[in-house]
């Protein structure tokens, strides 16, 4: 059988040779857990989102944020750049709520100009960090 179908198992090699690559692809749950663990801290989520950003996957970037204030509500800048993400997916009211969420809390330079870069030159709330 070999001699007369030599192609039949050089084929059946390369499909056990590519099997697996298809077999070791990832599980969803495995990689919701990964963005998950990545979003747990401050400095690692606000990396994994700007990544995201500049892949062009802003609703992932919000998403990865949203993760990281959950667990650190008090992260002021991410909350600023949370609501510049908001103005770039049009959705200008729910950046004024988070916005208006900052005030009289310490914010840096930066994340205010994120801000005005996305959603246009406000009026900064608050004690003005």
């Amino acid at each position: 059988m070999a001699t007369r179908y030599p192609y039949l198992l050089v084929a059946l090699g390369a499909a056990w040779l590519a099997a697996p690559p298809v077999l070791a692809q990832q599980d969803p749950a495995g990689a919701l857990d990964r963005l998950s663990e990545a979003s747990a801290a401050v400095g690692p989520g606000t990396a994994l989102a700007r990544q995201q950003m500049q892949a062009g996957d802003l609703t992932a970037a919000v998403a990865t944020l949203e993760r990281v204030l959950t667990n650190h509500p008090e992260a002021y800048d991410v909350l600023l750049l949370h609501a510049s993400l908001l103005c770039r997916l049009d959705d200008g009211d729910g950046a004024r709520v988070e916005i208006n969420e900052v005030a009289n809390h310490p914010t840096s330079r930066q994340a205010w100009a994120e801000v005005n870069s996305a959603c246009g030159p406000a009026r900064r709330p608050g004690r003005g960090y």
